[in-house]
């Protein structure tokens, strides 16, 4: 792989994301691991000299020089660990007391502290000290030896730079580790979308039974493909359904048009020709108008026209549309509703979507019989529509809402198939769903909608059910 291929690589990036924190991680602990050590050293020297020289100072206060003396040389005696240092000199440099033999001369300052080799004993060590003065010109030394802690501390030190360089190189191989696991973890989904783009649809990412977040990736691109699939197979459906619905009204207005083109005697037998073929067309335009009412509707384009309303008059106005063609066929259309149906919506697409279902049960129900539309409140709004007609077995609900979908009782009978399309594609832009059950017999079709907020909330934001099967 070229370094440009390497660095644009999500792979690499979060290998080496991991190998930075884990370095991170690992500096940050041996900073903290040393200043708890050595740090610690260093700071109980510092304490103990401070100590001692508030000690001393106190015995120079009590008794002066003698007392002094005196103090040193007792605390020299007491010294277990042999690790005091002390040195006292008069105004002129010369020893009076202590452990060394002459005043170290890059000792110049007081409140220093002062790492510097001395002698002792005839061996040379390493000494921490600090220079304080006292009334007449006297000088003191006080510091401890701290060969030993020096030691103690570079052995710390050196074991922490290995340990950090140790952490470094695992942390390189385990960015490797990552980076190959990365990508053999895409690769399955990148092989998927390389065999899809190829036309193999029926390809999908397989899942490692771990549960993990890969999978619930794949599980998600595995629904969007299967979604897709059926959105496909849908589309070819309506299109073999629309070759094949349109062909025969098609054909039948052309055939009308030619043969009163070609036997027509009168202007009266041209004008009816021509009228009848007008119809045909006429009914195609009319499919190809539900199918944009239909694509308007779920594209959601309509929620803006979404408003408080009650259906009560509404469906009042669709028994009164329909009361005189039911009674046409001998059929008995009823209403049964309270007074007040709130909803909130589209009042045109919800007043189409019951005219439809009241439409085909009038269409379907046999003389002599009833349709009912009843309308009730509970958690939902469910507007009811049965008939006693031949019904829809169950095994063809689930196509009835099927674009062009028309089941062996409804060849005969006029229509393109679109109308339970159209009440499905409203019910879910409010919200909402459409239910197909048996009616013992006949269909009743049950339209659920949502119940409006209150005013100061409305249901603008109210989520559709979901759409998919």
């Amino acid at each position: 792989m070229l370094d440009g291929e390497l660095y644009r690589s999500a792979g690499f990036r979060f290998g080496a994301i991991y190998a930075l924190l884990l370095a991170l991680s690992a500096t940050a602990l041996a900073i903290f691991l040393w200043w708890a050590t050595a740090g610690l050293l260093d700071r109980q020297t510092e304490a103990a000299i401070n100590a001692d020289a508030q000690g001393l100072a106190e015995h120079w206060a009590e008794g002066g020089l003698p007392a002094l003396v005196v103090t040193i040389e007792d605390r020299l005696a007491q010294n277990i660990d042999d690790d005091a240092i002390y040195l006292l000199v008069d105004p002129n440099m010369k020893r009076i007391a202590g452990n060394l033999a002459s005043w170290p001369p890059s000792v110049t300052e007081t409140g220093t502290w002062y790492g510097l080799p001395v002698m002792r004993a005839g061996m040379k060590s390493l000494a921490d000290v600090q220079r304080y003065e006292l009334p007449g010109g006297f000088h003191l030394l006080i510091g401890r030896d701290v060969q030993v802690r020096a030691q103690l501390r570079t052995l710390l030190t050196d074991a922490l730079l290995w340990a950090v360089v140790v952490v470094l190189l695992m942390a390189t191989a385990g960015a490797l580790v990552v980076r190959s696991l990365f990508r053999r973890t895409l690769a399955n989904v990148s092989a998927t979308a390389v065999a899809i783009a190829g036309g193999d649809f029926a390809q999908r990412v397989k899942l490692t039974g771990r549960g993990d977040e890969f999978d619930q990736v794949a599980e998600v691109i595995n629904d969007m493909l299967d979604r897709i699939g059926r959105l496909m197979d849908g589309v070819k459906q309506v299109s073999n359904a629309i070759a094949h619905d349109l062909r025969t009204p098609i054909t039948r207005a052309r055939t009308r048009l030619e043969d009163a083109a070609l036997h027509a005697e009168t202007p009266a037998d041209l004008r009816a020709a021509i009228e009848r073929a007008t119809q045909d067309l006429d009914g195609i335009v009319a499919v190809f108008q539900a199918l944009l009412r239909i694509a308007e509707i779920e594209a959601g384009s309509r929620r803006s026209s979404f408003a408080r309303l009650d259906l009560a008059p509404l469906l009042a106005e669709v028994v009164e549309l329909y009361g005189a063609v039911a009674e046409e066929r001998g059929i008995v259309l009823t209403l049964q509703a309270p007074d007040a149906v709130p909803a909130y919506g589209d009042k045109e697409m919800i007043q189409q979507a019951i005219a439809n279902l009241v439409d085909n049960a009038v269409k379907f129900s046999p003389e002599g019989k009833s349709v009912e539309l009843t309308a009730a409140i509970a958690s939902v709004v469910l507007i009811t529509v049965g008939d006693h007609g031949p019904g829809i077995d169950l095994d063809e609900r689930q196509q009835a809402t099927d674009r062009f979908y028309r089941g062996e009782s409804a060849r005969s009978t006029p229509g393109s198939g679109l109308g339970l399309s159209l009440v499905l594609a409203v019910a879910h832009l409010h919200g909402g769903e459409l239910r197909l059950e048996d009616n013992r017999p006949g269909l009743r079709a049950v339209l659920t909608l949502p119940l409006p907020e209150d005013e100061d909330n409305p249901a603008r934001s109210r989520r559709p059910l979901d759409t998919r099967d």
